[in-house]
């Protein structure tokens, strides 16, 4: 594997996961050399998110591994350490090894060859530099071997001191391999860029002239994109300049960034976690559950919420008809309209999603016999039960028949 363009060493990384047994057992299977040969350091190096969080100081979800090893090659090494190697995506390089049943993407490098902005025809290659060169963003072109040394070939330490999204190479070109990275530019920025000096100038003009590439993207990436960008925890800035620059009409006709900023304060102030569909009902948009491909649950989620945003009823009833989540939503929706929220509101939700009406159609039975007339009835001392904000007892519901 060649060194060229390596620059000076960064900082080591000492994160927990690095030293795991299993990421070692896998580490180490990638080193191991042949009988008599010298020891192959570096045939496996930490790569992308898992590196650039780390030197974050951010959660580490995925390993991912790459190497100067061809697929079969690292399917041999593995399975001859009693690992077990899954070819999941072995035309593009990548192997999934399981190690005490987490699994480790493995992936060796690789230049592109063709691409058409949706998919890329690759060639394997030992360089280092051509595979960092086929990535997104510098900050994940950062590498680190074994020991948790970083390696960096085109500077994207600096990027990342900087919180600085910056597309490797020429933007255009990158946007042109993969139309996605256009709102991954967006999403990473959302994350991991700084907020004060605003977006990478040259990445923003590259993604405005771009922007119709998005509508190439399959709606379930596009959705998949959006739903990790709205779960960021300050989103306002990446969404306004997606909506500036003509990225935002084109993943959600009909959406407007700017019901957000007041809403991020509200839930500041609400002590709300983040949560995307409060953010993406404040988007709004013609058709989120088609632009977005929403799943059935979602779908359902969001009319709940527009049903207690509506109807305006206090927390405890909201919460027993449509659920905590949409009645915590419908609050901090209407604190960011500027309303005041009814004093004790969470406990007042937390009762009303575990109320249950204290009556079913046989304790009106008799004087009610089975009919039209008794549902017509148990509806209406439900709903006398709701207006009376779950206070009504059975006794006393009875007693209005």
């Amino acid at each position: 594997m060649s060194g060229s363009g390596i620059t000076r060493p960064a900082p080591r990384l000492t994160d927990p996961w690095l030293t795991a047994a299993p990421t070692r057992a896998v580490m180490e299977a990638l080193a191991r050399p042949a009988p008599g040969a010298a020891p192959e350091p570096r045939r496996g190096l930490f790569v992308g998110g898992c590196v650039r969080n780390a030197l974050l100081g951010a959660p580490v979800s995925d390993i991912d591994i790459a190497t100067p090893l061809p697929p079969q090659e690292v399917i041999a090494r593995v399975e001859a350490a009693g690992l077990r190697a899954v070819p999941t995506g072995i035309g593009h390089g990548t192997v999934t090894v399981v190690s005490a049943g987490i699994p480790h993407e493995v992936t060796t490098f690789r230049r592109d060859v063709t691409t058409d902005g949706r998919h890329a025809e690759v060639a394997f290659t030992t360089e280092i530099v051509e595979d960092a060169r086929r990535r997104d963003f510098t900050m994940n072109a950062l590498y680190a071997d074994a020991s948790g040394a970083v390696v960096d070939p085109l500077g994207g330490m600096a990027d990342l001191a900087a919180r600085r999204v910056r597309f490797v190479g020429e933007a255009a070109a990158r946007i042109a391999e993969d139309h996605l990275r256009i709102l991954r530019f967006f999403r990473f920025h959302a994350w991991y860029g700084a907020h004060g000096p605003g977006l990478d100038a040259e990445g923003l003009a590259a993604c405005a002239a771009g922007a119709a590439g998005v509508e190439a993207l399959s709606r379930e990436r596009v959705g998949a994109e959006m739903r990790k960008l709205l779960a960021a925890p300050d989103p306002a800035a990446a969404l306004a300049a997606m909506e500036a620059c003509g990225v935002l009409a084109r993943a959600l006709p009909g959406a407007t960034a700017a019901g957000l900023p007041p809403l991020l304060e509200a839930e500041a102030a609400a002590g709300a976690a983040p949560r995307w569909p409060r953010r993406l009902w404040v988007l709004g948009g013609a058709d989120p559950a088609t632009a977005l491909r929403l799943s059935k649950a979602e779908i359902r989620a969001l009319a709940a919420l527009n049903a207690a945003v509506g109807e305006g009823e206090p927390p405890a009833p909201r919460a027993f008809r449509h659920g905590a989540e949409a009645a915590e939503d419908s609050v901090v929706l209407e604190l960011a309209a500027g309303l005041s929220p009814v004093p004790g509101w969470r406990g007042e939700i937390a009762r009303g999603a575990a109320a249950q009406f204290p009556l079913t159609a046989a304790d009106l039975m008799p004087p009610l016999q089975p009919g039209p007339g008794l549902g017509a009835a148990l509806e209406r001392l439900r709903a006398d039960w709701l207006a009376s904000g779950l206070t009504l007892s059975a006794e006393a519901l009875r007693a209005r028949l």
